[in-house]
């Protein structure tokens, strides 16, 4: 008698940095961006940049994220949670940056990796980013 093997349920690349941009702006991320990068680097397939706008927030985002892609696979790494400013997480196809506002522009990946393909994302996501974008506006 073989035991069956259970696989995981998978998610390509571009899958799993629409769902962590998903999962951000489920937590009030804004700004969110997903970037094709698989042309013009070898360190991963996609960016996903985000903003926050305290160390909690981006904590809960990046807490949530790694609870909800669990069920796909274990994050490789995170760097920065402790502290809050800037959180990278390493799914090996997808990194995801989680900033607070002045540090995303202080290192203006924006602007880095601008050569990059942006990733449209869904209407629905569009609308909620817009909307979280809205709410903190001064």
């Amino acid at each position: 008698m073989s035991e069956a093997t259970v696989e995981k349920p998978s998610l390509s690349g571009v899958e799993r940095a629409l769902r962590c941009a998903e999962l951000a702006a489920d937590k009030k991320g804004y700004d969110l961006k997903v970037l094709d990068i698989t042309g013009i680097s070898t360190i991963a397939d996609f960016l996903v940049i985000i903003s926050g706008q305290s160390d909690k927030q981006n904590q809960a985002i990046c807490d949530h994220i790694r609870r909800e892609l669990k069920k796909f696979g274990k994050v490789q790494e995170i760097e920065g949670e402790t502290e809050g400013k800037w959180i990278v997480m390493d799914y090996s196809d997808v990194l995801v940056h989680i900033f607070h506002e002045e540090q995303r522009r202080r290192y203006d990946l924006d602007g880095l990796w601008s050569q990059a393909a942006v990733v449209e994302l869904p209407a629905a996501l569009a609308a909620t980013d817009a909307a979280n974008k809205a709410s903190f506006a001064f």
